[in-house]
């Protein structure tokens, strides 16, 4: 072993007897969705294609732990977020979420349905708080709760033929849902997301790119391909820094710019620290390409 392997190695021992207890991704398989790893880039498949992927209270929480996990696993630096069979997801499940939320409304339950509400919220913030960044390959329908996903993503591809509806209002419900007045207006432009979140329309794939939400079109049968090939690329570069980027991105959104241009002066000096930033310099004056290893 190489003194840099060596070094690499104590330096992931020192890290593990910080790390609580939490998810082992070497053996991680979750319930209600699927999960694979290809080198440093994991994906996430919804996975109840005879229905378009609809979310169930369960999956939603097995979503917020794994996000939440994630900030401690440090041989995965992206993740691919998709549906299968020709849909992204149709957002909560009629039957095992919104039939029950009815019945805590007939009931009174204002404690249980606001514990609901928090609890899909706090997907959202486990999401943003991770600090891979995360791409969104979309196909199909992608409503509702769907939408927000995708919308909590750092990236995302989509395909000409999809339909992206955050379509609250139709159901009788606000706009407001899981941060959607937060963030879309910053990916798309408080107009246009006025305009989604009061209407509850759908977004064509190529409006949505126009607008912004989309990255990037593809053709259906490449799409999932594109986003981990995007998620791959950004895996080969200095991923601690790009944790970093993820974060100020994030935080930045309450700060005044003097207070942005100094939180950003003191993220970049921490990355100086880094031996990818050496390794960059020195791979520019031998005329090569670095090979980041993401420390």
């Amino acid at each position: 072993m190489t003194a840099a392997a060596m070094a690499k190695t104590a330096d992931a021992d020192t890290a593990a007897r910080f790390r609580p207890a939490g998810l082992d991704f070497s053996t991680y398989r979750p319930k209600h969705f699927l999960w694979s790893v290809a080198g440093k880039v994991a994906t996430i498949t919804l996975n109840r294609p005879e229905r378009k992927n609809p979310l169930t209270l369960e999956s939603y929480g097995e979503l917020r732990d794994l996000f939440r996990n994630l900030q401690y696993a440090n041989n995965i630096t992206n993740i691919v977020v998709t549906g299968a069979g020709g849909n992204f997801c149709s957002g909560g499940d009629v039957h095992e979420i919104i039939g029950p939320l009815v019945e805590m409304q007939r009931k009174d339950d204002m404690a249980g349905l606001l514990a609901f509400t928090r609890m899909t919220g706090q997907l959202v913030k486990e999401m943003r708080a991770c600090p891979q960044p995360i791409v969104a390959a979309i196909d199909g329908i992608c409503a509702g709760a769907g939408a927000i996903i995708a919308m909590a993503s750092d990236l995302r591809v989509g395909t000409a033929r999809s339909k992206v509806a955050f379509l609250f209002v139709r159901v009788g419900l606000a706009g407001a849902d899981m941060g959607a007045c937060a963030i879309l207006p910053r990916i798309i432009g408080q107009g246009r997301a006025s305009e989604l979140l009061y209407t509850g329309r759908a977004m064509d794939g190529a409006e949505a790119e126009r607008w912004g939400f989309y990255n990037k079109l593809s053709e259906p049968e490449k799409v999932l391909d594109d986003a981990q090939a995007l998620a791959k690329q950004l895996s080969e570069g200095p991923t601690f820094a790009n944790g970093m980027t993820k974060k100020c991105l994030h935080q930045e959104w309450n700060m005044g710019v003097d207070e942005s241009i100094e939180a950003e002066a003191q993220a970049q000096a921490i990355c100086m620290q880094t031996k990818d930033y050496e390794r960059a310099y020195e791979a520019f004056v031998a005329k090569q390409k670095p090979v980041f290893q993401g420390n």
